[in-house]
């Protein structure tokens, strides 16, 4: 009777934040684009905007006759298992997103060093046909130049006329001789450059390969966890996460962190959210940037992108990079990252809700801004 009471109260807590969070009680004083009726419902940019729809804690139906007789203690134990491997996943995640990146920026500059080798190559082809058809001029004068020839003379004008082009000689040929090192050192420096860029490319492609291997083995590891559950336990562990969330939330509501908690999306925010939303129900696939799945920071990179503004690709590198917020402040549009590593980003839709791509398993979707811990906020178009 007592666990019974217990999962009683959790749901009245449920409820009650539900009620808390309904946009009925809240001033809508921002724009923001509707969100959809369903998960896979689209929303178009151009919808009239609207506050989104408070985030679901509803249980699964008959959930909670099913689990009523469920160690806690061991679900709880499991859960937490589980959220650490799919936390070690997201970190990996980010790690592979970033040498992606990377590899992808040197394979751009090593294309951009080879069309400067090439071009370099031509130059001191050219300069070398140039210096060996002077070469051949001298051989065919008998080793002196007609310059050098026009200082034996005895014409006193014919020798100032060869003293001069004897110097314009000379000056041309130290120019030759000047482009010809130049455009070597130039070629040297392209070379040296592409080799240095090549290593780092092959660095990056290892460190992908590993945090690709890291992720499948957490991943797999968590999917084998949650096999090995009952329906009953699933739904239990499923109701167990909610109510986790859910007392985070109702924390974070009531701690007044958040000055406004609508505020007012800017235009290219707005565009941002529009795109956002309009993912909802999409699958999660780490490294996946769209159209079809995402990932968390894919989401929210694909979303600024499309309001006109690009970001870095990693929630990592979108809080060590863009401009940071106060939590007071912050307004819909802009990034909440989350956990100590800044593993996890969601965006901010107003209303005490972010949209996001939680986890391999699940889909994009909304849910409240303060159940995951809270690292801080960052603002793309600052």
């Amino acid at each position: 009777m007592n666990r019974r009471r217990c999962v009683t109260a959790a749901i009245t807590v449920v409820c009650a934040l539900s009620v808390l969070t309904s946009p009925a009680l809240l001033n809508q004083a921002y724009a923001a684009p509707a969100s959809p009726a369903s998960p896979t419902a689209p929303v178009s940019p151009s919808d009239p905007p609207v506050a989104p729809r408070p985030f679901d804690r509803s249980l699964p139906p008959g959930a909670e006759d099913q689990v009523t007789g469920a160690d806690d203690s061991k679900l709880e134990e499991t859960r937490r298992k589980i959220d650490g491997l799919y936390s070690k996943a997201a970190s990996a995640t980010d790690a592979y997103n970033l040498a992606e990146a990377r590899a992808d920026n040197q394979s751009a500059e090593l294309v951009k060093l080879a069309s400067q080798m090439v071009n370099g190559q031509v130059r001191i082809d050219k300069l070398k046909r140039q210096a060996g058809a002077a070469a051949r001029a001298q051989y065919r004068a008998g080793g002196l130049p007609p310059e050098a020839q026009l200082l034996l003379t005895d014409d006193p004008q014919l020798f100032l006329d060869g003293a001069g082009r004897v110097q314009r000689g000379q000056k041309a040929t130290k120019d030759l001789l000047g482009q010809m090192t130049e455009a070597q050192d130039d070629l040297t420096a392209y070379t040296t450059k592409a080799g240095i860029e090549w290593t780092k490319l092959e660095a990056n492609r290892v460190k992908q390969a590993k945090a690709k291997k890291e992720i499948s083995r957490q991943i797999k590891a968590a999917k084998k966890i949650e096999a090995g559950l009952e329906k009953q336990e699933r739904d239990r562990l499923l109701m167990l996460e909610q109510q986790e969330a859910a007392k985070a939330q109702a924390a974070w509501l009531g701690s007044g962190e958040l000055k406004d908690i609508n505020g007012r999306a800017s235009a290219q925010g707005r565009a941002a959210i529009a795109y956002a939303t309009a993912q909802i129900g999409k699958p999660y696939v780490w490294g996946a940037e769209g159209p079809s799945s995402f990932d968390c920071s894919g989401l929210t990179s694909e979303a600024w992108k499309a309001a006109g503004k690009v970001i870095p690709r990693t929630s990592q590198e979108q809080w060590r990079l863009l401009p940071r917020v106060p939590i007071a402040d912050m307004r819909p549009g802009d990034l909440i990252i989350y956990h100590g590593d800044a593993s996890h980003v969601g965006m901010y839709v107003g209303n005490g809700s972010i949209v996001h791509a939680p986890r391999p398993g699940r889909q994009v979707t909304l849910t409240g801004a303060g159940s995951m811990l809270i690292l801080g906020v960052v603002r793309p178009d600052k």
